[in-house]
């Protein structure tokens, strides 16, 4: 299996659209969405990590569990 990790800078207020768009380009299975939560001097959230599982070449998307 093969991953990918893209980081998405994101203002939490605003960028709920882009958020979406971003996911729904995305070729492969979402495995996880990671937010990096700043603790000073307010706590909020400012880009997030999101892993994907992309599909072996030649598999056309499937994935086998071995």
């Amino acid at each position: 299996m093969k991953y990918r990790v893209h980081r998405f800078n994101i203002r939490m207020t605003r960028d709920q659209g882009n958020l979406e768009q971003f996911l729904n380009s995305l070729e492969g299975e979402i495995v996880a969405i990671i937010p990096n939560v700043t603790p000073f001097p307010a706590t909020y959230v400012d880009f997030l990590l999101i892993v994907e599982k992309v599909s072996p070449p030649g598999t056309g998307g499937s994935f086998s569990v071995d």
